[in-house]
C-alpha cells in the first residue's frame, strides 16, 4: 500500500488526463470511421473495430497497472534483456509470422496477433537510454556513437525484412535524442539537407540548379566564418554527399524502390497525375478533410467516411474522419492536444535526475512526434503514405499498447525521480 500511495502522490496526472482524453477521442473516431447508420450499430459491438478497440483499451489499463506496480529499477536493470527478447521476436516474424495488408509483420494464433515492431520502439528506447546512462558515457566518443547506431539499426534491419518501411523509419528519429545528449548536429543537418535535396531533385528538372545552390552556400559559409581546415573539410564532405544524393535519386526511384513505393513518391509529388490510381488515397484524404470546413459535418455524419472513399479510414487515415466530421476546429483541438502532450513529455524528461530517465523521456517525445507529424502530414499530402499510425487514434491493439507502454514507463520513472541517485 505504501508504494501505491507514493505513486498516486507523485504521478503526473496532467499527462494521465491527456492520455485518457486522446484515447477516448480515438475510440469515438474509430467508431465514426466504421459506423453504418442503416444497421443501427452500437459502439460496443465486438464485430466492429470500435468494439475491439474498447477491448484493447481495457487491456491497456491492465498494462498500465502492471507498469506502475513493477519496481522502477527493473526498467533500467532489464533494458538489454527486454531489447534482446523483442529482437528475437522480430527475427521470428519473417519465419513464422502472418501477412496482413501486404506486410508480414504479425505473430499470433488464429485471429489474435501482435505486431512486435510496435514493441521494438519502447525496447529500443530502453536499450539506448541504458547505454547512455552508463557511468562515464561520453557522446563525443566514436565507439559510443557506433554502439548507439547499432542499437537502432538492428530493429530497423529486422523490420525492413518484414517489408514495413514506414515503421523502420521511425527509428531514425532517435538521432534527435542523441543530439540532445551531446551528439554533434552536423549529422542531423546533413541528413535534413539530403532529404530536402532528394525532394528538390524530384521537383526541379535541371539538376545543375541544385549544384549551383550547393556551391554558393558552401562558398558563403566558408568565407563568412573562420577559415579553419576542419570546418572547410566537413563542409566539402557534406557538399559531396549532397551531390551524391542528387546523382543517386534516379537510381533509387527506378531500381531500388518497389512499384508501390515508387507510386507513393509519385503521389507525393503530383497526386493529380493519376487521381484514380496511385493518387487516390491522398486525393480522397484531402477531399474528406477539406469537406469538413470550419466546424465539420457532425459526429457520424461524414459522407466520405460512410461511402469508403478513403482506404484504411480507421487506421492510417483516421485523421480524415476528424477533419471531415469535426472540421478545422476539431482538427485544431486534436493537434493542440498532441502538442501539449509533447511539451509535457519534454518537461518530464528535463526534470529527471538520471541520464537514463532523461534519455528515455526524450526517446518517448521523439517517437510520438514522428508518428504525429508523419501521420497527419501524409493525410494532407505533405509526406508519402508509409503506414504510420496516429498515436491513441488509429485502430489496433499493438499500436495502442506500444504507445501506452512508452508513456507510462516514463510516468513511472518520473514518479520516483527523487529516488534516482545518478547525477546527470
Amino acid at each position: 500500500m505504501h508504494r501505491e500511495e507514493k505513486i498516486s502522490t507523485h504521478m503526473d496526472w496532467v499527462t494521465v488526463l491527456l492520455f485518457a482524453v486522446l484515447v477516448t477521442l480515438g475510440w469515438l473516431n474509430v467508431f465514426a470511421a466504421v459506423y453504418d447508420e442503416t444497421l443501427h450499430q452500437s459502439i460496443f459491438d465486438l464485430s466492429l473495430n470500435s468494439g475491439r478497440q474498447l477491448m484493447f483499451i481495457a487491456a491497456s489499463v491492465i498494462i498500465i497497472i502492471g507498469i506502475l506496480l513493477v519496481d522502477m529499477r527493473f526498467y533500467d536493470a532489464a533494458a538489454y534483456l527486454i531489447y534482446g527478447g523483442i529482437m528475437f521476436l522480430l527475427l521470428l516474424v519473417p519465419i513464422i509470422g502472418k501477412e496482413v495488408g501486404g506486410n508480414k509483420a504479425w505473430l499470433g494464433i488464429g485471429s489474435f496477433g501482435v505486431q512486435p515492431s510496435e514493441f521494438a520502439k519502447f525496447a529500443t528506447a530502453l536499450a539506448v537510454s541504458k547505454f547512455i546512462g552508463t557511468a562515464g558515457f561520453r557522446m563525443d566518443q566514436l565507439r559510443n556513437q557506433v554502439v548507439l547506431f547499432m542499437l537502432i539499426g538492428l530493429p530497423m534491419a529486422l523490420i525492413m525484412l518484414q517489408k514495413d518501411t514506414g515503421t523502420a523509419l521511425v527509428f531514425t528519429i532517435f538521432v534527435l535524442m542523441f543530439y540532445r545528449e551531446g551528439m554533434s548536429p552536423f549529422l542531423i543537418l546533413v541528413g535534413l539537407a539530403a532529404a530536402v535535396i532528394f525532394v528538390l531533385t524530384l521537383l526541379v528538372e535541371n539538376e545543375f540548379y541544385l549544384y549551383g545552390a550547393i556551391g554558393i552556400a558552401l562558398i558563403i559559409t566558408i568565407f563568412m566564418g573562420k577559415k579553419k581546415f576542419k570546418r572547410i573539410a566537413l563542409l566539402t564532405i557534406g557538399a559531396l554527399l549532397l551531390m551524391g544524393v542528387i546523382e543517386s535519386v534516379d537510381y533509387i526511384i527506378t531500381d531500388v524502390l518497389k512499384p508501390h513505393q515508387q507510386n507513393r513518391i509519385k503521389a507525393l509529388i503530383n497526386p493529380e497525375a493519376d487521381p484514380l490510381g496511385y493518387g487516390w488515397n491522398v486525393t480522397q484524404s484531402k477531399i474528406a478533410i477539406g469537406s469538413g470546413g470550419f466546424a465539420g459535418k457532425g459526429f457520424l455524419k461524414g459522407t466520405q467516411t460512410k461511402f469508403d472513399f478513403v482506404p484504411e479510414q480507421s487506421t492510417d487515415f483516421i485523421f480524415c474522419t476528424i477533419g471531415e466530421e469535426h472540421g478545422w476546429l476539431g482538427s485544431l483541438l486534436v493537434i493542440s492536444l498532441f502538442v501539449v502532450l509533447l511539451f509535457r513529455i519534454i518537461y518530464l524528461a528535463e526534470r529527471q535526475k538520471s541520464r537514463f530517465a532523461r534519455a528515455f523521456g526524450y526517446s518517448v517525445a521523439c517517437i510520438f512526434f514522428f508518428h504525429f507529424a508523419i501521420n497527419i502530414g501524409m493525410t494532407i499530402g505533405l509526406f508519402p503514405v508509409i503506414g504510420i499510425p496516429l498515436p491513441f487514434f488509429s485502430y489496433g491493439g499493438s499500436s495502442l499498447w506500444g504507445f501506452t507502454i512508452l508513456l507510462f514507463i516514463l510516468l513511472k520513472l518520473d514518479a520516483h525521480r527523487s529516488q534516482m541517485l545518478q547525477r546527470i
